[in-house]
């Protein structure tokens, strides 16, 4: 920690005088062939963010579909995909992403819509849908997904078996085959009409349930979830937005999408007791009364906000209780109303420290981050995806086949290289790059030509879809592995 102040203070030393500087604007992209919504004139709605280390993407929705900007390089965003979405045009305001792996799940809220998953794992030259149905989700407010558990949120929905539900659980242990676990809207006295957003981390969730308030809720047993705590009366209550706790849970930073209200740092220390203990807000002086925020996030020792008229504020939390105002950007030159225009949302865990923001009316934005560099911008990485120094490499392997896939124990490699390596490495690693067996040793070495590789699956290793990851000292390859029970 004390390296890491000291890091800030030299390469960040308005942090010293306690006054907020403007942010540095690396890069903006948008499309002029796109039409705005008929509700708030908006083209552009959610934004996402992956990586594999070597090229960073961001995931901005429109009201045609989903677009894919690779941000590598920050000053020349460039599309490099495009997902069109099942509905279309100025009917659409609000689509939601968020992936599992090499998977991308992405919804809508209007029109005759679906839920789609994208295999991602081809980026940057394509993108496959493989799935794309009303079979189980016609429109859908919000997603979130609890990559430790393997289970999808989804919120404010309709269509399916449950025709409307306020939320619903998935399992997608199989990715691709979303499996329903449960609906549910009454959590210890708190009846929602229906559940805005949320955010899950194994198994224990925050549930933003418009002007019903929030409830904290253990989703560990998805069928028969229990309700840790609920709030509804507190400063600045009005409609329960979304939010984003502390990395170490010690508190939750909620927003009610209203104008003039103050963002609420609530403790969670005792769940059966949640309260409000500071509020601040984007300090936009004579407009206070029209700014309102819409999304949070948290990052290392930072709360990132996307705030409508007053576009990205940044807020150093090394005290929690105190977040301070460090860094803005503002995307938006519409004058403040009383309206929603303006920034929607916000992702800042991409390696480089940028800050990918989506601007309602103008785009993307690639803003310079504050610095700071810490485990939780891992969130983005995605092993799957095609890395320039590492994959497809036919200079270091010439063959590569896993058999039998599926397996139900034993994993067989045929392997054939140019030339002999050492410090041979091959994982088993979960949809979300997170490393489960050692399949080997340490400088591992294997002579050019073929071979063959036979390991054990430990039986700890549960069925479902995995990634088998082999390097060496420059390269690395990563292919899909299914376990069957």
């Amino acid at each position: 920690m004390k390296k890491l102040l000291t890091v800030l203070i030299y390469s960040m030393p308005f942090l010293l005088f306690g006054q907020a500087q403007e942010a540095t604007l690396l890069g903006t992209w948008s499309r002029d062939d796109l039409v705005g919504s008929s509700f708030y004139n908006n083209t552009y709605n959610e934004i996402w963010g992956l990586s594999n280390g070597n090229q960073e993407y961001a995931v901005i929705g429109s009201t045609a579909g989903t677009h894919f900007i690779d941000v590598t390089d920050p000053s020349q965003p460039e599309e490099v995909y495009f997902v069109a979405g099942a509905a279309q045009g100025g009917q659409v305001v609000h689509r939601d992403y968020h992936n599992y792996g090499c998977y991308l799940y992405a919804v809508c809220d209007e029109g005759n819509s679906t839920m789609q998953i994208m295999d991602i794992s081809s980026l940057p030259d394509s993108v496959s849908v493989v799935y794309d149905s009303d079979e189980l989700i016609k429109r859908s407010h919000n997603i979130f997904i609890d990559t430790v558990r393997a289970r999808l949120y989804t919120f404010a929905l309709f269509g399916g078996p449950q025709f409307n539900s306020a939320m619903r659980v998935y399992d997608i242990t199989d990715p691709v085959d979303p499996k329903f676990e449960g609906e549910f809207n009454n959590f210890g006295g708190l009846d929602a009409g229906h559940v805005h957003d949320g955010y899950v981390h194994d198994g224990i969730g925050f549930m933003n349930c418009g002007n019903d308030g929030m409830a904290m809720v253990d989703f560990r047993n998805p069928t028969n979830p229990v309700t840790l705590g609920i709030m509804q009366n507190y400063p600045f209550a009005g409609y329960n937005h979304s939010g984003w706790p502390t990395t170490d849970m010690q508190y939750y930073y909620l927003g009610d999408e209203n104008w003039g209200y103050d963002i609420k740092v609530v403790d969670i220390t005792e769940p059966e007791n949640l309260i409000t203990v500071n509020t601040f807000n984007a300090e936009a002086n004579d407009n206070l009364n029209l700014s309102i925020p819409h999304n949070q996030i948290v990052a290392c020792n930072y709360l990132y906000s996307s705030y409508y008229y007053d576009g990205l504020q940044i807020y150093d939390i090394s005290d929690p209780v105190n977040p301070q105002r460090v860094l803005y950007y503002d995307t938006s030159l519409l004058p403040h109303d009383n309206n929603y225009e303006g920034a929607w949302g916000v992702y800042p865990f991409l390696p480089s420290g940028n800050i990918l923001i989506s601007d309602m009316q103008e785009g993307l934005f690639v803003i310079q981050g504050p610095g700071d560099v810490c485990s939780d911008r891992e969130e983005s990485i995605v092993s799957c995806l095609s890395s320039t120094t590492a994959v497809n490499d036919p200079s270091i392997v010439s063959e590569l086949h896993i058999y039998p896939n599926p397996t139900n124990g034993v994993l067989n490699i045929n392997i054939n290289l140019i030339e002999s390596q050492s410090n041979v490495k091959v994982e088993l690693v979960d949809l979300t790059g997170r490393s489960l067996t050692r399949l080997s040793t340490d400088n591992s070495y294997i002579a050019a030509g073929g071979t063959q590789l036979t390991f054990d699956i430990p039986d700890a290793i549960q069925a479902g879809f995995y990634l088998l990851r082999i390097s060496g000292d420059n390269w690395q390859r990563t292919e899909k592995v299914v376990i069957e029970e």
